[in-house]
């Protein structure tokens, strides 16, 4: 008899991934209200706090994510933050996640990362069309209108694959570091583990910044004005 190795959303079935997405989702959204209570104020937002606490941790992760927006996209990188913050704060907390015994990241399932990449593919067009209206289709015809009826399917062919190319990668690192962790912690069960705990957190923040840095470049590409 196959064994199943026991998780605490298991009895949701096929739709375990579902919900530890969403158990995902609130545990964010459980963070942003706490934050919002310390800042609501002009008192509390001014006056500096010490040690490690909800709204440090909050205002150095705004801080690093709009460096590195501001990195890829230039100086008028702002409307697109919200974006880029939520794309790594929710991997990264979906990748560490997995980390915790009888949790299955959502991300090592191919449907979760593939919806994750659906979304940044829509986004960077919206925002190529909000940036540039229809002239952003000539994105699609290359540098020469005498080369068009080549690089247009070439060019769809090669953005159709960036969402499956987005959760593919995140999905198989995940899924990959899921079960070494795994397999090496019923093994050895001691000290062993704690070497692949700490570079199972590693690939975790790596998979986060490179899914956030590759929207972040397709965004760019996008609203860009030269061809």
């Amino acid at each position: 008899m196959e064994h199943h190795p026991f998780t605490w959303l298991s009895g949701f079935g096929a739709n375990e991934p579902v919900a530890v997405a969403v158990f995902v989702t609130v545990m964010l959204i459980a963070f942003a209200v706490m934050v919002r209570a310390r800042t609501r104020s002009v008192e509390h937002a001014i006056d500096p706090e010490d040690g490690v606490t909800v709204r440090n941790v909050a205002e150095a992760f705004v801080e690093g994510m709009n460096g590195l927006a501001e990195g890829v996209l230039g100086h008028h990188y702002h409307p697109y933050v919200p974006l880029l913050a939520a794309f790594f704060a929710y991997i990264l907390v979906a990748n560490l996640l997995g980390l915790v015994p009888g949790f299955v990241p959502p991300t090592s399932h191919f449907q979760m990362t593939f919806a994750l990449g659906l979304v940044s593919f829509l986004a960077y067009h919206v925002y190529g069309l909000k940036a540039q209206g229809v002239s952003y289709l000539k994105h699609f015809l290359g540098p020469l209108m005498l080369l068009a009826p080549l690089m247009l399917p070439i060019e769809l062919v090669s953005h159709m694959f960036r969402p499956v190319s987005l959760g593919i990668r995140l999905y198989a690192n995940m899924y990959a570091d899921h079960e070494v962790i795994g397999i090496f912690t019923a093994l050895t069960k001691l000290v062993i583990p704690v070497i692949f705990y700490v570079l199972g957190a590693f690939v975790c923040v790596v998979q986060a910044f490179v899914f956030t840095m590759l929207t972040a470049i397709y965004i760019s590409l996008s609203v860009s004005h030269d061809h």
